[in-house]
């Protein structure tokens, strides 16, 4: 795929969606973090209905340190993992207390350093809950998920063999254009999530479907 495809295809992803946003709730940093950690493996539906209730009652660090465990996991109990993502969201709360005053950093070495907190989580908080776009070194907060590196690789936009291939080959490919870099994210999610599906994507109804180099499954 050419550099003039690449344009055409996110400006017509902006100009079908020109402010896109998280499908998941939240009214905080924390509550995205949070949010965020629990869907791995997980639904934006489901997880949205765990925290709904959750959040009214405990929405920041010290409220959910004293739900306990068990009251935590009484919450989200209807999430896939919900044990491991129960301990490991009681960790991170008991770190931000203690080393971040109950706040949430912005810093990605930090963020990683959080248990159930990886690269793709930390880019998601620094870039939509905080509004970065790259750090001061230049480096780019793009958080790919399985929907971005499938679409990156089905059309053949940025392909890669692993996430972290996928994430430096869209930061090298994709025009430095402000609006791009920082909405690309939510673009590609929603695009695999609802048309570009993995086992039967709505080709007929694309819209960058002349642009797309998908040929068939055996090429991805």
């Amino acid at each position: 795929m050419n550099k003039e495809k690449r344009i055409e295809m996110l400006t017509r992803l902006r100009d079908n969606n020109p402010n896109p946003v998280t499908e998941l709730n939240y009214t905080s940093p924390f509550e995205l973090l949070i949010a965020v950690l629990l869907s791995a493996q997980a639904t934006d539906v489901g997880v949205n209905k765990a925290t709904d209730k959750l959040y009214p009652i405990a929405n920041t660090p010290q409220a959910i340190l004293d739900l306990g465990l068990d009251g935590l996991k009484s919450y989200i109990k209807t999430i896939g993992l919900f044990n491991t993502k129960a301990v490991n969201t009681i960790k991170t709360c008991q770190m931000l207390v203690d080393l971040h005053g109950g706040e949430v950093p912005e810093n990605r070495a930090a963020l990683e350093a959080l248990p159930g907190v990886g690269r793709k989580t930390a880019n998601v908080v620094l870039n939509t809950a905080f509004g970065w776009l790259k750090d001061n070194e230049g480096n780019y907060f793009l958080a790919v998920d399985t929907h971005i590196y499938r679409l990156a690789n089905r059309t053949k936009y940025a392909p890669g063999k692993t996430v972290d291939h996928v994430e430096a080959n869209i930061i090298k490919l994709t025009p430095r254009k402000t609006e791009f870099m920082f909405n690309l994210h939510h673009w590609f999610i929603l695009h695999g999530r609802y048309t570009c599906t993995a086992k039967k994507p709505k080709c007929g109804s694309c819209i960058i479907e002349d642009l797309c180099e998908y040929g068939s499954k055996e090429d991805e």
